[in-house]
């Protein structure tokens, strides 16, 4: 049983169409864990599925809510209710420096300018990053970019982020502080990744499959399956040439 505060994502019997082709397929799950993964090949519908759950992307059919609020009638409550960071940062950013990224982030709020402003430094300071307040955003690494990405989400507060793929263009020192800022933050997170050592201990992970569930449950598990599955399938091309993640995969 869940307090009613709890963040809480529901979707039924969700049909998501792209064009003439079928990303999702009358898909249904309750998402209530503080943190689930989310795993599965290229073209899986994960992504599709970040998308449908900020409002980004409609269902044919079926219905998806965020905390109770249907994302399709309540769109004016989503920025409060759950926030995405997109793979590719610049697809995400707006203006030109760190702290101004970071204080519009906090406009849903109506605070003045120079307050926003401020808060946005307390907030990268408190962090230890009060240096990166005044840097332009060209100036920062993909990583870094991909870093505000998630600054702005976390100061914006609301009580889902979804992850897409947020390791893919970090540093080993990169994952590392993203793993410890995630493992502080209060909301429920969901975190589409490659990277399985990231959600491997997580309560429930989700492997997708050609828009469908092929496995829920323990991330140890669903991991693992999911490893043994691609070893079976890549096993011709493996044995060629040993990729070093598939050599890992069976040590």
């Amino acid at each position: 049983m869940h307090a009613p505060d709890t963040p809480r994502i529901d979707i039924e019997d969700v049909t998501l169409l792209r064009g003439s082709a079928t990303v999702l397929r009358g898909l249904s799950l309750s998402l209530t864990e503080p943190r689930i993964g989310l795993i599965g090949d290229n073209g899986a519908g994960k992504s599709s599925l970040f998308r449908l759950i900020c409002g980004l992307d409609a269902a044919a059919s079926g219905s998806v809510s965020v905390c109770g609020c249907d994302v399709r009638t309540a769109r004016a409550r989503l920025p409060g209710l759950v926030g995405m960071m997109f793979q590719a940062p610049d697809d995400q950013i707006v203006f030109p420096t760190v702290v101004e990224e970071l204080a519009f982030s906090l406009s849903p709020r109506k605070l003045p300018r120079r307050e926003a402003r401020e808060r946005a430094r307390e907030f990268l300071a408190a962090r230890g990053l009060e240096n990166w307040a005044d840097r332009a955003i060209e100036s920062l690494s993909q990583g870094q970019r991909q870093h505000v990405c998630l600054l702005a989400m976390l100061i914006a507060a609301p009580r889902v982020l979804l992850l897409d793929e947020p390791y893919s263009s970090l540093d080993l020192p990169g994952q590392i502080r993203l793993a410890a800022e995630l493992a502080r933050a209060e909301q429920q997170i969901l975190i589409s990744t490659h990277v399985l050592e990231h959600v491997r201990d997580f309560e429930r992970v989700i492997w997708m499959e050609r828009g469908l569930v092929r496995a829920d449950g323990p991330g140890a598990q669903v991991c693992a399956d999911y490893e043994a599955d691609v070893l079976r399938r890549t096993a011709d091309v493996s044995a060629l040439r040993p990729h070093p993640a598939l050599q890992a995969c069976r040590a």
